[in-house]
């Protein structure tokens, strides 16, 4: 009977004595609950994140958008000014027209859908000099 009487507080031991769950914790559960944005009517004051003024520079769209690419050279892409010779002696507008409409392997807008035309012609020639 003494054996049975230590397995059963051995077991019932063992079985209260396990490791602390953090995650349901108060506090634990109102982070994951809690909401991820908020909702303004008008007249209430938001928080306004920055919106761009102006036109953005050639290295800005480059970065954002072209780079993976075009610097990598990845699917043909033109990285160096000796991979950029042949394509300029196309022309300007040609360049431009490729990087609107798409040339090859290069999507349309090279996926900068938001980008001006000014803004591609801007990465075209911050790229070409780099």
């Amino acid at each position: 009977m003494k054996k049975l009487s230590a397995a059963l507080l051995l077991l019932a031991t063992t079985a209260y004595a396990q490791p602390y769950d953090n995650s349901m914790t108060e506090d634990a559960i109102k982070k994951r609950i809690a909401p991820v944005g908020a909702v303004y009517f008008e007249g209430d004051k938001a928080a306004v994140a920055e919106v761009p003024t102006g036109p953005r520079t050639g290295e800005q769209v480059y970065q954002a958008a072209c780079f993976a690419c075009h610097g990598t050279g990845a699917l043909g892409a033109p990285k160096s000014a000796d991979d950029w010779a042949p394509r300029l002696a196309k022309g300007a507008d040609t360049l431009l027209n490729h990087a609107i409409n798409g040339f090859n392997a290069m999507p349309p807008k090279g996926t900068c859908m938001d980008c001006s035309d000014d803004e591609l012609q801007a990465a075209i020639e911050f790229m070409s000099k780099n």
